[in-house]
């Protein structure tokens, strides 16, 4: 059973700066896809930025277009822990955050974000800006 952990939410000023954080319980971090969801009040759940397995820290990495160049998707597999930093964040930014693994992605483009590619999720931390 794999558990995912996110820390690192808050309140912040619109243009300020957040770094989430999600600490997995999987031994074969290496191998999964990782990936961040939000989903504000009223609203469904969206996609925010994955980063595909490729053995190393690095991988493919994809995001939404709302978050390109303000949002950047790391991991650090010796820590098992997948990190969202969000730069110049706005008021539209307000959700709670998910993490999200799923050992395979499947292959078609835009597969990284929908809900049902993704296995395991974790609890969610809470962003607000104003």
């Amino acid at each position: 059973h794999v558990q995912l952990v996110e820390s690192g939410g808050g309140s912040v000023q619109a243009g300020g700066s957040l770094r989430l954080s999600c600490a997995s319980s999987v031994y074969t971090f290496s191998r999964y896809c990782l990936g961040w969801f939000r989903q504000a009040p009223g609203k469904e759940r969206e996609a925010v930025a994955s980063i595909d397995s490729d053995g190393t820290d690095n991988g493919p990495v994809y995001y939404a277009d709302s978050v390109k160049g303000r949002f950047t998707i790391s991991k650090d597999i010796p820590e098992s822990t997948v990190y969202l930093r969000m730069d110049n964040l706005k008021p539209e930014d307000t959700a709670m955050y998910y993490c999200a693994a799923v050992v395979t992605l499947s292959w078609w483009p835009g597969a990284w974000s929908r809900e049902s590619e993704y296995e395991y999720w974790g609890q969610g931390t809470q962003v607000t800006v104003s």
